[in-house]
């Protein structure tokens, strides 16, 4: 029975709010000076909004929607116990089988729309088998290598606000919802890309560990609903109780900025990169690829002993060793089977037969790896890999952690080392070019000018397309070519002056 329970929050995210974070919110709204003349909740639960909208809102019509039956009946229970449900109506219904047009059409305004949608992904609801999910779509069209690495999936709170904001597109209202972080940037990215008559959004920060037991950076989304109105920017407060906000978001060339006042500041950064920022290599089989090496033996994820030739391996740096300068000894190593994608593997027989025998021990792992750029390849194939992947110098950077901080990663014993598919890499071609990078990238100018890029509650903070934006000839001509010079020397004196010179004289 418990597990039971445990399913049915997990495939509809139920998470009830706190009737007391319910009246904070209601509050909140008054506060704005905020006077609905209806309000939805369309899914429901238990009714914490609908009693705390009573009680802030005692004039306005109530209308609550859930899936759940059960849920409907104890808020009926409770409404005639207190006597008040003239002004309330709740019923059972599916939000996804909803005319919500039509619904709205209806209704006094203004409105106000308050909830608390689910908290889960269309992926783990198809893992669950759940029911409770709108017709599948791309709601944000992407394609190719993003669709099938997982950007197409989405948060089925992000379908239901984005619905709602539709259907109320034109009327005059606000709409205010919890909802993961995330949610709320995506929402305000369709509105944008869509043209939704939307203005004067706000996310107030929660504090999801207390009030839901979840670990996930959340907030209460507000967003004002008036005809021809359209301001995509979005003010950022640190909690409900806040008066000022921290700081703003907003769009700039279809670009959603994390800082717009720090954006403004940098701006004339911003061009084509002469660099490409690769990714490190995706193998999705850490426990046979990735090898640690224990008493001066090889050991893989399955704590076994593994003696392969070195042909294909490499020593390699993990995230963790990027973003934490664990950089002074290699305490892991990868089979690297390919030089770049789509190469025949079938070779490795015959030059190094010990690690086609390994790889073939444990071809039932990969050969099962789920995702489907896998499939149609050569066995064992790996994604992420190129001649760029055994530089032997490089700058990388952690994608995962909330740090911008550019490690300058050297050869060890004359092999490069590799880096796994959650850091970003430049390839240099020198130790001078290194050194300059190195240098360019760590100065203030130009890490203040990636963190107005960067929301860092992000799942992945640093991504490819925002280490891109920058113009390296423009960051050197903002700080001066003799200042990168002499700060390059001085942290590095072994390096040749005049070679560094002659390199960044390219970006003249």
């Amino acid at each position: 029975m418990k597990n039971q329970k445990i399913r049915e929050i997990k495939e509809f995210g139920d998470f009830q709010t706190p009737s007391d974070l319910a009246l904070q919110i209601t509050g909140l709204i008054q506060n704005r000076g905020i006077n609905p003349s209806t309000i939805i909740e369309p899914t429901c639960g238990t009714g914490s909004f609908i009693f705390s909208a009573l009680e802030t809102f005692p004039n306005a019509e109530i209308i609550g929607m859930d899936i759940n039956r059960d849920y409907i009946e104890i808020i009926k229970k409770k409404l005639d116990q207190s006597e008040i449900n003239i002004k309330v109506d709740v019923k059972q219904a599916d939000f996804f089988q909803i005319n919500w047009k039509k619904q709205i059409d209806s209704l006094q305004k203004p409105i106000l729309i308050i909830g608390n949608p689910p908290w889960i992904t269309s992926a783990e609801m198809t893992v669950l088998n759940g029911q409770n999910l709108p017709i599948k779509t791309n709601i944000h069209k992407f394609s190719g290598l993003d669709a099938k690495t997982g950007k197409s999936n989405f948060d089925i709170a992000e379908w239901i606000i984005i619905n709602l904001l539709e259907s109320f597109n034109g009327y005059d209202g606000i709409l205010a919802m919890l909802c993961k972080n995330s949610v709320a940037r995506k929402v305000l990215t369709y509105c944008n890309n869509n043209k939704l008559m939307v203005s004067g959004a706000s996310m107030y920060s929660i504090d999801a560990k207390k009030y839901f037991q979840a670990a996930v950076d959340a907030c209460l989304f507000t967003c004002d609903l008036k005809p021809d109105s359209y301001n995509y920017s979005c003010r950022i407060y640190k909690t409900l109780e806040s008066k000022n906000p921290i700081q703003v978001i907003g769009f700039a060339n279809g670009e959603l900025i994390a800082n717009v006042s720090i954006y403004q500041k940098w701006k004339h950064l911003q061009g084509q990169s002469q660099y490409t920022w690769r990714s490190g290599i995706k193998h999705d089989c850490s426990k046979v690829m990735e090898l640690a090496k224990k008493e001066g033996f090889l050991f893989n994820g399955f704590n076994e002993q593994v003696l392969i030739e070195e042909e294909y391996l490499y020593p390699m740096y993990k995230s963790s060793d990027i973003a934490n300068n664990r950089l002074d000894d290699i305490r892991r190593w990868m089979i690297v089977p390919q030089k770049y994608i789509g190469e025949e593997t079938s070779v490795i027989k015959d030059k190094s037969p010990l690690t086609w025998d390994y790889l073939n021990k444990h071809s039932k792992r990969l050969d099962s790896r789920a995702s489907s750029i896998y499939k149609n390849r050569p066995r064992f194939s790996i994604f992420g890999v190129g001649k760029y992947s055994f530089s032997l110098w490089k700058i990388a950077v952690s994608g995962l952690y909330k740090q911008v901080i550019f490690r300058l990663i050297r050869p060890y014993k004359d092999k490069p080392v590799v880096l796994d598919d959650t850091c970003y890499l430049i390839p240099a071609n020198s130790f001078e070019e290194a050194v300059l990078l190195y240098t360019l990238l760590n100065h203030p100018v130009v890490k203040e000018f990636y963190t107005s890029f960067i929301h860092w509650d992000a799942k992945r903070p640093i991504q490819k397309r925002i280490l891109q934006y920058l113009d390296f000839k423009k960051a050197c001509d903002e700080i001066g070519h003799k200042m990168i010079l002499n700060l390059a020397f001085e942290n590095f004196p072994l390096a040749n002056f005049e070679k560094m010179e002659e390199t960044l004289s390219h970006f003249s």
